[in-house]
């Protein structure tokens, strides 16, 4: 986010490099990025003249040569922008030859999604001396929350811990999907509000007592009765809480105990460090190690494999509401 920032200022000062790559599997900032540079580098009265927005699955690297080449109409730049630009990967380093001698009165920005640049060609090193080379890193689902906490804070509003857990748990690691839901929530709860369960279930839909971080939590506590409550709501509400998401939510638990019992320092500091995960988990899994010792795990997660195979429809079909029945007897 900070080089995102660092990229936005210095184009607001009129600090504006020739070539703007923009990388990685991360499409967020790369979509925001190109956006900025659309809105805000041309006044609208220019952009008529001086904005062309091309596709890579419709054109060459020439098309793009040939575009940038241009001189700007009755202003100082011209902007050119290449989206989906992943599709010309195979000609991509044909490019190097516009680098090494950009067209100073041209703005060229590539968003190259899902990919990355050779280091060790020249293309990369060309568009390096002349340009920026931005990389969209994915971020992992520990660090999603703290993601949304920045986000809201820097549009004036807080949000409580289990109320970002609820978004990541049902939204993934897609930041473009989550700042979506986040713009509704803006639009319904007045600023300087603190975002609760409360809110996101009503304005979003999410469930704040069934959904499958309380299922975790039922099942760490081997809380019988509370799971059965939760994925009898799922079965009976099987599109907004598909198998496949509560099946690799709950692998992912189990092959962190595994890991938790076969660690030597079982202190919170350590734990957390060892799996990746915050230290407001630690004492989830560590109740979950006190009731599920390791050769229990390792039968879980066994099970759990056959189940995802099953819910995937290999050699059965069953329905989802008798594969969270089957879920919960595996597991208790």
């Amino acid at each position: 986010m900070d080089e995102v920032k660092q990229i936005v200022s210095n184009i607001k000062n009129g600090n504006i490099a020739p070539i703007y790559f923009l990388t990685g599997e991360e499409p967020y900032y790369i979509d925001k990025i190109a956006e900025y540079i659309e809105k805000n580098v041309l006044t609208e009265e220019e952009r008529g003249f001086n904005q062309v927005i091309l596709y890579g699955k419709e054109i060459t690297i020439e098309d793009i040569v040939g575009n940038a080449k241009r001189y700007p109409m009755m202003a100082e730049r011209q902007v050119v922008i290449v989206k989906e630009a992943q599709h010309l990967s195979r000609s991509i380093e044909n490019l190097v030859s516009y680098a090494d001698q950009p067209q100073p009165s041209t703005i060229l920005v590539l968003c190259y999604k899902y990919n990355k640049l050779d280091k060790r060609k020249k293309l990369y090193k060309s568009i390096k001396k002349s340009g920026v080379i931005f990389e969209g890193k994915k971020l992992y689902e520990n660090q999603v929350g703290e993601w949304i906490k920045k986000s809201l804070h820097s549009r004036g509003y807080g949000i409580t811990f289990k109320a970002a857990n609820l978004l990541v748990e049902f939204l993934g690691t897609d930041l473009g999907k989550i700042d979506k839901e986040l713009e509704k929530l803006c639009l319904v709860v007045p600023k300087g509000v603190e975002i609760n369960p409360e809110a996101i279930e009503s304005n979003i839909g999410i469930s704040k007592d069934y959904n499958n971080f309380e299922l975790k939590k039922a099942i760490g506590e081997r809380d019988v009765e509370k799971a059965t409550r939760i994925v009898n709501y799922f079965a009976q509400n099987p599109k907004d809480n598909p198998f496949v998401l509560t099946i690799t939510l709950l692998y992912s638990f189990f092959i962190q105990l595994l890991s938790y019992h076969g660690l030597k320092d079982h202190s919170p500091k350590s734990v957390s460090s060892a799996l990746g995960i915050r230290p407001f988990f630690v004492s989830e899994i560590q109740t979950a190690a006190r009731n599920y010792p390791m050769r229990r795990v390792s039968e879980i997660i066994s099970s759990l494999r056959e189940l995802d195979v099953k819910g995937k429809g290999v050699g059965s079909n069953i329905s989802q509401a008798d594969l969270l029945k089957e879920l919960l007897i595996k597991i208790f």
